[in-house]
C-alpha cells in the first residue's frame, strides 16, 4: 500500500492565532504517523501561483491521511485555523512502483 500526502498552500493572515492551530494539530498528526517533509521553508515558484507557505505531510496509508483530516481531534485545530489562513490542501497517494527515472507525470 503507497503512502499518502497532505500537500498544502497557505496564506496566513495572523501568525500568532496560527501558532495556537500548530500546536493543536499534533495529537493528530501524532496519532495517524504524520511526517512533516515540507513545513513553510523559503520556496522559489518556478511555473503559475502558490499560497507564501508550503506543507508535505507523509503519512503512512491513504486511509491514515483522510482518517486524520476527518478525527475529532484535526476538525478541532482546523477550527482555529480557518479564521486566520485560506489554504488549499490535496491528499496525493505516493508513487509506489520501481524506480523509474524517464517519462512523464
Amino acid at each position: 500500500m503507497p503512502k499518502a500526502y497532505w500537500i498544502a498552500h497557505v496564506s496566513v493572515d495572523d501568525p500568532e492565532a496560527y501558532a495556537a492551530y500548530r500546536q493543536a494539530n499534533a495529537a493528530a498528526f501524532q496519532k495517524y504517523g504524520a511526517r512533516f517533509l515540507v513545513r513553510g521553508g523559503e520556496q522559489q515558484v518556478m511555473e503559475g501561483a502558490l499560497r507564501p507557505r508550503a506543507v508535505v505531510i507523509e503519512f503512512p496509508s491513504r486511509d491514515a491521511a483522510e482518517a486524520c483530516y476527518r478525527s475529532p481531534e484535526y476538525q478541532a485545530a482546523l477550527a482555529l485555523r480557518q479564521p486566520v489562513s485560506t489554504a488549499d490542501l490535496a491528499i496525493v497517494d505516493g508513487w509506489d512502483q520501481p524506480d523509474d527515472t524517464g517519462g512523464s507525470n
